[in-house]
Parts: structure tokens; C-alpha cells; sequence
């Protein structure tokens, strides 16, 4: 049976994130990501706050290797770990636009910066000391003195390198491109079979069974448009004169100008859209052709109420699977 989680962008004050975590766990959803955005309410001062409030539900931030060394990561994570009583994971992602740009940071070498973020979180997870030197971090008698740790690492992939490096040392791949998901997993599973290992199989969506949550799709796109992968593109059916017009429409007047561009049909591709009886039709037919193990449900925006009734419209659906 796939399980349900949700995976927060902190768009909104810490406490209405830790609201909408409690509440989740209340609801039975099993996961919960924060992003780590840089500009937003800190995640591991949001997700310990989240974690003395909550008993079940597993808690982790979306973070990459960029904005954090990953030995900071590592001892955030250990800490996040033992005050839950061992309910973190993580989520690795190679620096989006949205959080790279305002930082003025250049996304260089994301393959070998999300490897190497592996190598050390697990290295400095076994408790030893450790000296250890890569490309672009090293360690020098390091170690957590927080003792070993068993913290589950997911990557969010988009590029078929990424999607290989996943299936080689991620126990969990997340995607995000509805259309893509079989070729993408594909990746992943023969990469992961090579080495014997089986990385759990996620997909995050925002459900758009609404006006108002087509309408906020269409709002998102643009951003989606500039971190997409070639592959990824023409799994969405875009062509190079519509990416050309969105990135215009971008660089113009952002989101909400690009948001004019972007048609029912893009958004369907993307994600699960529809009516609510087409999205419930849609969620059964990419849970079982994928063998999804998790579906996160992404929130990108404030609104407790709203977000409330989402998070039960989204558990309604999967309980009538």
C-alpha cells in the first residue's frame, strides 16, 4: 500500500508549518519534508520545534550541498534524529534556481557535489572518526559525537546522471514529472540493480482537482521550466518555441507572467490535474503502472485552512484505491 507524506515549501510562519505537520500526522500521513529554501523559516529549528510536537511521522529536510556544508548537514540531521527518536531522513537535491540565485551561488559540479554530501553524511553517521578528501570537501578528524545514526537519504532527480548516481547510493529516488515517471524509474532501477540495492519509489505532486489549484499550477511552472532537464522536456511536450516564450516570460514579469503562457494540457503533463473524479482516476493509474511506495503531496503556499482540507481530499482519495 503506498504511503502518504507531504513536503512543505515554508512559504508561511514557522508555526502555521508545524501546525500543518501535526495536524498531517493526525491525519495518518507517514512523511514530512520542509525545504530548506534559505530565505524561509529555518528547517531544523522548524523541524525540532515539529518534532516535540509529533510522536509518529517521519521528519526531514529538502537540502542540497550547496547553501550548507555537508558535514553541518550531517550533525543537524543526527541532532533532528535523536530528539525525534529516529524519525529523520533527508532529501538531497542539487541547488534549484530558487535558492542558488538570491545567494548568488553558481550550480557547479551537482553530481559530484550530491555524491560527495552522501559520502560524508554516512561516514560522519557511523560515529568514527573520520579523515576523508573529495573534489570539493574534505574532513579532518571529524566526527559525531552524537553516536551512529540510521538516516535514510532520498534524492530528487531530474537528469539521467543524477537519476543513475540515485539508483547507486539513494535509499529513497523522488520524482516530480508525471510524464517522465516510467523512463525515470527505469533509470533508477537498472542503476540500482547493478549494485544490488532497491531505492524506494516516490512521487511528489500537488493535486489539482480545483480552479483555484490549476490556477496556482500554472503560477509554479515557470519555476518548474527553468530546472527542467532536456529528457524531461520532451516528455512534457514542449516545444523549443514554448520554452523560449516561458524563459521570456520569465525574465519579463516572473511567475504570474509566465502563468498566462501555460495551458490545461502543460499542467496535465506535469502533474495530476483535472476534475476531482479525473484526478482520483489519474492517482490510481500512476500509483499501480509505478509501484509508487510513497506519494508526497506537495505544499508550496500558506493557508492552513486550505491546506488542511487538501491534506484530507488527498487522504479521501488514496483510502478509496
Amino acid at each position: 500500500m503506498t504511503k502518504l507524506g507531504i513536503h512543505i515549501i515554508p512559504m508561511m510562519p514557522a508555526e502555521e508549518a508545524i501546525e500543518t505537520i501535526r495536524v498531517a500526522e493526525d491525519l495518518g500521513y507517514e512523511y514530512c519534508l520542509l525545504c530548506d529554501e534559505g530565505f524561509t523559516p529555518d528547517v531544523y529549528v522548524t523541524l525540532g520545534t515539529a518534532a516535540c510536537k509529533t510522536s509518529k511521522i517521519r521528519l526531514g529536510p529538502v537540502t542540497n550541498g550547496y547553501t550548507r556544508h555537508p558535514a553541518v548537514t550531517a550533525i543537524a540531521l543526527a541532532t533532528l534524529n535523536t530528539l525525534s527518536g529516529g524519525r529523520a531522513f533527508v532529501n538531497l537535491v542539487a541547488g534549484g534556481s530558487m535558492v542558488l540565485n538570491p545567494m548568488g551561488i553558481p550550480r557547479e559540479a551537482p553530481l559530484a557535489i550530491t555524491e560527495e554530501t552522501i559520502q560524508i553524511m554516512r561516514q560522519l553517521w557511523s560515529g568514527e572518526m573520520v579523515t576523508w578528501k573529495g573534489n570539493h570537501y574534505s574532513l579532518e578528524k571529524a566526527q559525531c559525537h552524537l553516536g551512529p545514526q540510521n538516516i535514510p537519504i532520498w534524492v530528487a532527480a531530474r537528469g539521467d546522471k543524477m537519476l543513475d548516481l540515485t539508483g547507486r547510493l539513494a535509499d529513497g529516488a523522488m520524482l516530480m514529472v508525471k510524464a517522465d515517471l516510467p523512463t525515470a524509474f527505469k533509470i533508477v532501477d537498472e542503476s540500482a540493480a547493478r549494485v544490488n540495492r532497491r531505492p524506494q519509489r516516490i512521487y511528489l505532486d500537488r493535486i489539482a482537482y480545483t480552479e483555484d489549484l490549476m490556477r496556482e499550477a500554472a503560477m509554479v511552472y515557470g519555476f518548474v521550466i527553468l530546472d527542467t532537464p532536456p529528457r524531461q522536456q520532451k516528455m512534457l511536450g514542449l516545444t523549443s518555441q514554448d520554452l523560449k516564450n516561458i524563459r521570456e516570460a520569465m525574465a519579463r514579469g516572473g511567475a504570474a507572467e509566465a502563468a498566462k503562457l501555460i495551458t490545461p494540457e502543460m499542467i496535465r503533463r506535469y502533474q495530476i490535474a483535472g476534475t476531482p473524479e479525473e484526478c482520483t482516476a489519474t492517482v490510481k493509474e500512476v500509483t499501480q503502472e509505478n509501484n509508487l511506495d510513497i506519494f508526497m503531496l506537495n505544499i508550496p503556499s500558506g493557508g492552513l485552512d486550505a491546506n488542511i482540507r487538501l491534506m484530507q481530499d488527498v487522504k479521501l482519495i488514496f483510502s478509496n484505491l
